[in-house]
């Protein structure tokens, strides 16, 4: 007889791919499913970061690399990180991983011991608190309000620290919220964080999808105090259109990125050769595409947002940045279809699946039970379907 491991039988699925992956099943049995459940751009990746793939599989960069990525790549995001936030990273510096999750992952096993607290702002993105489990780490989870554009407060944030504090996450622009964090904010956080003496672990990889102007800063970026207390969490995947490419980075202390370097070689070694040459281009090549992804979920935002405010009882906040809307439905909860009861996010979640054929994500795995996530990383026309369908199935509650 095997037995698992506690932590394995501790560890629920990832709900965002598990509802994908539910989506696209009743869709393979020719179901129509709109689904606003994946967390990709709907775009295909822009032609000359293909190009660049090509050109390493013609040329036969096929072969390992450098556990920690290829000092091109390195330079790549050294030149980004300075052209977009005047941050200066020595080579030894950064660590390129496969996809921003496990550079999350790996700094959780490098940073993290028993008996460390790190600090997650609720709503959270839904892996943030297992990784910080599976190191051993207690995750403590600090809720924000809808009010407060779902940001932390100075006061909140103090009250939740102790002497066991190692670190805080932050995500700006987050997902699910889409919020994003102003320079003030993070000056705040910043003398907190230096005060305290704790590691601020910010994930910035939807760092480019902002809307209305928003300026966008990085933490790290408020001097050199705050820096060195700064790991950046960052990927190609959002901002290129590069999901399954799957390509992470880290920049941080030479320390920190050491060991998460030797924990790499000992799991996965080196990421994908070819996917390198290709984010090489993606960091240093035209933007142009980019900018022409942002306006169009722009678009979508502003719609989705309005026909979501428009129906009794929901809520929604505006954000900042990302692809996502994350409405409160708590409205309908209590209520009744067929004799079954709408108690929390996820049967309303549920709900929609069966009865509306659309695919959200409940609220509950962002540790905000009053909410659905819904991704509008999908075209116009799904979006408005979509949101037809989830008006019409309402209205079916009692």
């Amino acid at each position: 007889m095997f037995i698992l491991s506690s932590r394995a039988r501790g560890l629920k699925p990832s709900p965002t791919l598990a509802i994908n992956a539910k989506a696209k099943s009743m869709q393979a049995q020719g179901i129509k499913v709109v689904s606003f459940g994946a967390g990709e751009p709907d775009f295909d990746t822009p032609e000359n970061i293909k190009r660049a793939a090509i050109k390493a599989i013609q040329e036969g960069f096929t072969k390992y690399t450098a556990v920690g990525g290829i000092d091109e790549l390195k330079d790549a995001i050294i030149q980004k990180f300075k052209r977009d936030s005047d941050l200066t990273y020595k080579r030894s510096e950064v660590l390129v991983s496969c996809g921003g999750k496990h550079s999350f992952y790996n700094l959780a096993q490098a940073l993290f011991d028993q008996g460390d607290e790190v600090i997650i702002p609720a709503p959270y993105w839904v892996s943030y608190p297992p990784m910080v489990l599976l190191a051993g780490a207690a995750p403590v989870i600090i809720g924000t309000r809808e009010e407060d554009n779902f940001k932390i407060t100075p006061e909140g944030l103090k009250r939740a620290i102790t002497p066991k504090t190692k670190a805080l996450v932050l995500n700006s622009p987050s997902n699910p919220t889409g919020s994003a964090y102003t320079k003030k904010d993070l000056e705040r956080i910043a003398e907190i964080a230096i005060s305290s003496n704790f590691f601020v672990i910010s994930d910035e990889i939807y760092e480019k999808i902002v809307y209305d102007g928003f300026e966008f800063r990085s933490i790290a970026s408020l001097g050199e105090e705050i820096r060195k207390r700064t790991i950046i969490v960052h990927g190609v995947a959002k901002t290129y259109a590069m999901t399954g490419w799957r390509i992470g980075y880290t920049a941080g202390s030479e320390e920190i990125i050491s060991a998460m370097n030797n924990i790499q070689s000992q799991s996965t070694s080196n990421p994908t050769s070819i996917s390198q040459k290709a984010s090489v281009e993606a960091l240093i090549g035209s933007q142009d595409e980019v900018k022409k992804m942002v306006s169009a979920f722009a678009q979508r935002r502003n719609y989705i947002v309005d026909r979501l405010n428009e129906i009794e009882g929901v809520s929604c906040y505006k954000p900042i940045g990302a692809f996502y809307v994350f409405p409160n439905f708590s409205h309908y909860y209590e209520r009744t279809y067929q004799g079954k009861k709408i108690n929390n996010s996820t049967d309303l979640a549920d709900f929609f699946l069966d009865v509306a054929r659309v695919a959200v994500v409940p609220g509950v795995e962002f540790g905000a039970d009053p909410f659905e996530r819904l991704s509008y990383a999908t075209s116009m026309e799904d979006i408005r379907e979509g949101i037809d369908r989830i008006e019409d199935a309402l209205k079916k509650l009692s």
